[in-house]
C-alpha cells in the first residue's frame, strides 16, 4: 500500500513539475527573438504564426468582430442554443452597453477594412484613418488575435497543474502585507513584466473567474501588476532618442511600479472593491494550516491536490478554447471600438490637452522644463502608450523627454490595449475607475521620476 501511495505521489509530482516548467519557459523566461529583442517564447510563437498568415489576419479580425456583433444581437432574444451552452452564453450574452460596443466595433472594422472614406473627409475618414481605425485593426488587432489564441491555449500550463498553488503558498507572506494580494499574484506580475501586459491580464481574468481572486484582488492585480514588456519600453525610449539611458530608465520604471502597487490599493476605487469571490471556496488560506511544517510542504500539497483534480488532455484543450473564445469575441471588439474612439479624440480634438492643463502647475512645482509640452502628454497616455513619446520626441529638453518616457510606460492602462482588455473582461472595473487609477499612477510616477530626473540631467 505504501509503495502504491509513493508511486501515486511521484506521478502527481511529475504531472506538477513537467507542465509547470514548460509553462514557465513559455511565459516567464526572457529570450531574444530573431531581431535581438527580449521577449518570451509565447510571443515568438505568435509572431511566427502572424508572419506566416499575416495577409489573412485583417480578414480574420473582421470575421471575429462580425460574428461577435451578430451573435450578441441574437443573444438578446435568449435563444435556447445560446443559453444552454456555457461557452456561447459566456461569449455572447451581454448587457445593452456591450451590445452597442460590439456593433460599433463591427461597423468600424468593416469601414476600415474596406477603406471607406480613406481619401475623403468627415467622420468616416476619421474612423478609417491609418492613425485611428487603421492603426487599431492593422497594428493592434492583428497582433492580439494570434497572441490571444496561442496564450489562451497554453495558459493552462501555468493555471491547471499546481504552479500557482505552490507559488502562492511560498510568497503570500510577501505579497499579502505589501500589496494586499495572494502570493500566486507573483506569477501574473512576472508574466506581465517579462512578456506582455495583456498576458498578465488574461491570467488575472482567468483566476478571478475561477474563484481564486476576490473582486478586490483581481482589480488590484490587473491595474497595478500589469506592465509594459521590456521590448516595448525600448521602443518608447528609442522614440524619444534616449536608448543610452535604458539601465537607469528601467530601474525607475520598476521602482514606480512597486510604489504604485503598494499605495493604490489604499485609494479609491480599489479600496472600495468587495472581497467577494465569483466562485466561493477555491482560494487557499493565507496562513499555514495545522499539520504542515513549512510553506514549501503546504505549497506542494496544494499543487498535488490541484493536479489530482485535472481530467487530462481534454480538459486542457477545453480550458484553452474557452479562454480563446472569451478573448476573441469579448475583448477584440472592445479594443476596436474604444481604441478607435479614443484615438480620434486624441488626434483630432484638444480634449486631452485641456485635461492635461491641471498637471502644468504640478510640473512647474517639480521644476520640469517645457512644463506645458509635458502636461499636454499626460492624459493622452490613457488612449495609447506610444503617443506621448511621439508628441514629446521633438522637445529640446532631455529631462522632459525622459520624464514623459517613464510616465507613459508606468501609466499602463491605455484603452487601445490593456485598458480595453480589462473593460472587455469580467473584472469589476468601469472606464471611470480605470481613469481614476490612471491618474493616481500618473501622479505617483511624476513625484518619483521628476526628482530623480533632476539628478540625472
Amino acid at each position: 500500500m505504501e509503495n502504491n501511495t509513493t508511486k501515486s505521489r511521484g506521478s502527481l509530482k511529475a504531472l506538477f513539475l513537467i507542465p509547470s516548467i514548460i509553462g514557465v519557459i513559455l511565459f516567464m523566461i526572457p529570450v531574444k527573438n530573431a531581431d535581438g529583442d527580449w521577449t518570451v517564447v509565447v510571443k515568438i510563437i505568435a509572431d511566427i504564426i502572424s508572419g506566416a498568415i499575416g495577409g489573412f489576419l485583417p480578414l480574420l479580425c473582421v470575421i471575429i468582430l462580425t460574428v461577435s456583433a451578430v451573435m450578441c444581437l441574437v443573444a438578446l432574444g435568449k435563444p435556447k442554443f445560446i443559453m444552454d451552452s456555457p461557452i456561447l452564453k459566456e461569449c455572447f450574452a451581454c448587457g445593452p452597453i456591450w451590445v452597442v460596443i460590439r456593433v460599433l466595433a463591427a461597423i468600424f472594422v468593416w469601414l476600415t477594412y474596406l477603406g471607406v472614406g480613406s481619401e475623403g473627409t468627415g467622420l468616416v475618414s476619421l474612423i478609417t484613418s491609418g492613425d485611428q481605425g487603421g492603426f487599431v485593426l492593422y497594428d493592434l488587432l492583428t497582433t492580439l488575435v494570434i497572441i490571444f489564441v496561442i496564450a489562451a491555449i497554453l495558459l493552462p500550463l501555468l493555471l491547471d497543474f499546481g504552479l500557482l498553488e505552490f507559488v502562492g503558498a511560498k510568497l503570500t507572506k510577501v505579497m499579502r502585507p505589501l500589496f494586499k494580494v495572494p502570493g500566486r499574484a507573483a506569477v501574473d506580475c512576472i508574466t506581465s513584466w517579462i512578456g506582455d501586459g495583456t498576458l498578465g491580464v488574461m491570467l488575472t481574468c482567468n483566476q478571478y473567474e475561477g474563484g481564486y481572486y476576490t473582486a478586490k484582488e483581481a482589480s488590484i492585480i490587473a491595474t497595478l501588476f500589469s506592465a509594459v514588456s521590456i521590448t516595448f519600453t525600448l521602443v518608447v525610449l528609442d522614440t524619444v532618442g534616449m536608448l543610452d539611458k535604458f539601465g537607469i530608465y528601467y530601474l525607475i520604471v520598476c521602482l514606480v511600479g512597486i510604489v504604485c502597487a503598494i499605495i493604490c490599493p489604499y485609494l479609491y476605487p480599489l479600496r472600495n472593491k468587495p472581497n467577494t469571490y465569483l466562485v466561493p471556496g477555491k482560494a487557499a488560506p493565507d496562513t499555514l494550516p495545522e499539520g504542515y511544517k513549512n510553506s514549501t510542504e503546504y505549497g506542494m500539497d496544494l499543487a498535488l491536490k490541484r493536479v489530482a483534480q485535472h481530467k487530462g488532455i481534454g480538459e486542457f484543450f477545453a480550458s484553452g478554447a474557452k479562454n480563446a473564445c472569451s478573448m476573441w469575441f469579448g475583448v477584440l471588439p472592445t479594443v476596436m471600438a474604444v481604441g478607435t474612439v479614443a484615438l480620434i479624440l486624441a488626434n483630432h480634438t484638444p480634449i486631452f490637452a485641456w485635461l492635461g492643463l491641471p498637471f502644468k502647475p504640478l510640473l512647474e512645482l517639480l521644476g520640469v522644463p517645457e512644463a506645458g509640452a509635458v502636461a499636454s502628454t499626460m492624459i493622452v497616455g490613457f488612449t495609447d502608450m506610444l503617443t506621448p513619446a511621439i508628441l514629446i520626441a521633438e522637445c529640446a529638453s532631455d529631462m522632459a523627454r525622459f520624464i514623459v518616457a517613464v510616465v507613459s510606460v508606468t501609466q499602463v492602462l491605455y484603452l487601445s490595449e490593456v485598458g480595453g482588455l480589462i473593460l472587455g473582461s469580467k473584472l469589476p472595473l468601469n472606464i471611470w475607475e480605470l481613469f481614476v487609477i490612471f491618474l493616481e499612477r500618473t501622479i505617483i510616477s511624476l513625484l518619483i521620476v521628476c526628482p530623480i530626473a533632476h539628478l540625472l540631467f
